[in-house]
């Protein structure tokens, strides 16, 4: 796929990030991918579990691991450049079915949604799952255009610490009520037409992006 931006012009916007985050991963027709996409500032153990978990129960032939440039409705001064976020999320994840992308700087978009419309475009004989933890559904309806996303793609919310009750209680699942589908029907879920979402319950990781930036933060040596 050819994008607005040449990879060399990429690079330079983005130093340190190697040329293969900037491609799209290969996919075959038929194939079932989940998008699992987040700032991942820093990525940890509780990320990595929520992706094996949608693997295992979304029966995913792929999961795209997709860290975003800049997240609008984060402050951008608190973000690790992401050269750094690309490597470490290589660290944590290890199953080869998971492939780390920067494609959000290679669109040169900020939204989700458009993100989204660009990878279908370019796959249409894919079948795509977004995936989320259940932590990030109670902001999910500030997101540009989230009803959009939840009409054009099934969606798989996975449990976090936090989250197993409350995720009820947000503006998408009453809104989508109608459309929710037992956790039972997960491997299924990406063939279903959308609206359709599930809510998977799993082992859960008390670890936090906001509680590891604090712990460095603490950690680093004071400015004077």
């Amino acid at each position: 796929m050819k994008f607005g931006f040449g990879l060399s012009a990429l690079k330079e916007q983005y130093p340190g990030v190697d040329a293969h985050y900037l491609r799209m991963p290969h996919v075959e027709k038929g194939m079932t991918v989940g998008l699992f996409g987040g700032s991942f500032n820093p990525p940890h153990g509780g990320h990595a579990l929520v992706a094996e978990i949608a693997i295992r129960r979304l029966k995913l032939d792929q999961l795209w691991w997709m860290v975003t440039p800049g997240n609008p409705l984060k402050d951008s001064r608190e973000l690790a450049p992401l050269s750094e976020r690309l490597r470490l999320s290589e660290d944590v994840a290890e199953d080869p079915r998971i492939k780390v992308t920067a494609l959000e700087a290679a669109f040169h978009v900020r939204y989700t949604a458009d993100t989204l419309a660009l990878i279908r475009n370019a796959n249409p004989d894919v079948y795509f799952v977004w995936v989320m933890g259940a932590d990030n559904l109670a902001s999910f309806h500030r997101w540009q255009r989230w009803r959009e996303i939840a009409q054009n793609f099934p969606i798989a919310i996975i449990d976090r610490p936090g989250s197993t009750l409350s995720y009820l209680s947000s503006r998408m699942a009453q809104t989508f009520s109608d459309s929710r589908l037992d956790e039972r029907y997960a491997p299924v879920l990406a063939r279903r037409m959308p609206p359709a979402w599930t809510f998977i319950h799993g082992p859960r990781s008390s670890l936090s992006s906001t509680a590891l930036r604090k712990v460095q933060s603490k950690k680093a040596p004071s400015k004077k």
